[in-house]
């Protein structure tokens, strides 16, 4: 059995996961320190191009500001993002709609959607060139000795190889499902929303204008959101031209609808979709392979524990009706890596329990606030009661009547 030390052992090597290693690794290579980066899944599917992924993610500002400082932004926009400049969202229920507009916050764009195998493949082909960081993969975290456990006061790491990994601070940013978060003993909270949301790829009749769609129903959410490229044909075909009619829908329904939605053929969920979104974008002429993804919220009590850091999905999931769950991992990795360095400016061992307060500290509060924001938007727009029907859309319109009111909502949506 191997014994190896490292500086910082990181276990999840996906888009959280590497964009925290990316941060850190010119500074650990400065140091002369050392990184590990653990990933249990095999190479994941590689972008090529020719087809979408389904998964795509929809990056805010400073998002896309953290891929700029790491030097990728543009190699990123040069293969394939769309930007969007307008946000439509309405009340299925009701008449209720607001409208967000990129010249009314004085920015060029609200966001941009990217496909998630884009960016995993660019963050992990920067991290090939640092010198600092050492891969396992495929490797399975299969035990942990926490710091009050060991005669060195450091966390050791038992990998399904066989490999020990013992260092002063481990990163869990390996998901939801977080084996890290299990064996160190984090208490969750977590409950089922007993809906699934339907992920796939879509063509439209009309272009979608660079303007992300949303329509609240009492059996969740249908979200359309633009992809901007050169034309697939079919859905996973040959490359030829430009086009905009496509978009990567999150459809967020209970799980009865949801399966009965997946169980339709091709033409059926087709037109079931259209008119589901009131033909916002007229017919829906096609669809790529459906993904049905159960929901759930997970909210760990504590971020840290001696040693350990929980980022990403490892320390909280929400709902995917705002699309804020990449965005909220992102900034917890850029809350980590900032409390890292400053550990490192000031001498201190990355094992030092200040390092991991501060980090907790920072991120906690935001990510409750969101949770609580998305819990309580599920909950409005899913009541049938007539009366809070009616009020929510009469809210929607009267902040819609009011700028500043809904550009600063939009501007703390964007992370601006």
């Amino acid at each position: 059995m191997t014994d190896t030390r490292y500086d910082l052992v990181i276990a999840g090597a996906g888009l959280v996961g590497a964009a925290l290693a990316l941060q850190l690794a010119p500074v650990f290579a400065q140091r002369g320190l050392r990184l590990a980066l653990v990933e249990a899944g095999s190479e994941p599917a590689r972008f090529q191009g020719q087809s979408f992924d389904p998964r795509v993610v929809a990056l805010t500002p400073g998002s896309r500001a953290l891929l700029e400082r790491l030097g990728l932004w543009r190699r990123i926009e040069a293969e394939r993002v769309c930007a969007y400049r307008e946000m439509h969202v309405w009340d299925g229920e009701a008449s209720g709609r607001i409208t967000f507009n990129a010249d009314e916050l004085g920015c060029e764009q609200l966001g941009h959607i990217v496909e998630n195998s884009l960016l995993v493949r660019h963050l992990r082909q920067s991290l090939s060139y640092q010198t600092s960081v050492d891969w396992f993969q495929p490797a399975a975290v299969t035990g942990l000795e926490m710091r009050e456990e060991t005669d060195d006061g450091e966390v050791r790491v038992e990998l399904d190889s066989g490999a020990v990994l013992t260092t002063a601070l481990l990163v869990a940013a390996d998901g939801a499902h977080s084996r890290v978060r299990e064996f160190a003993g984090f208490d969750v909270r977590e409950w089922a929303y007993e809906q699934k949301a339907i992920v796939t790829t879509v063509r439209t009749e009309r272009a979608h204008g660079y303007c992300a769609r949303q329509r609240f129903m009492q059996t969740g959410p249908l979200a359309f959101l633009p992809l901007h490229c050169q034309q697939p044909e079919p859905l996973s075909g040959s490359i030829q031209g430009w086009d905009s009619h496509y978009c990567s829908i999150v459809w967020s329904a209970d799980s009865a609808l949801a399966d009965e939605l997946m169980a339709l053929d091709e033409d059926a969920f087709c037109q079931r979709l259209g008119r589901e979104f009131e033909y916002a974008l007229g017919e829906v002429t096609g669809t790529d392979q459906r993904h049905a993804i159960p929901l759930y919220q997970r909210h760990a009590r504590d971020y840290t524990r001696p040693g350990v850091a929980l980022v990403g999905d490892a320390a909280h999931s929400i709902h995917p009706l705002a699309g804020q769950g990449v965005n909220l991992g992102l900034k917890d990795t850029m809350a980590l890596a900032e409390e890292v360095q400053r550990a490192m400016q000031r001498g201190l061992p990355l094992s030092d329990p200040s390092l991991l307060r501060r980090y907790q500290r920072q991120r906690m509060g935001d990510n409750l606030g969101m949770m609580a924001l998305m819990e309580g938007f599920k909950r409005l727009f899913g009541s049938r009661t007539p009366p809070l029907i009616w009020a929510r859309s009469a809210g929607l319109r009267r902040v819609d009547s009011l700028p500043l009111l809904k550009n600063t909502l939009a501007r703390k949506a964007m992370g601006v």
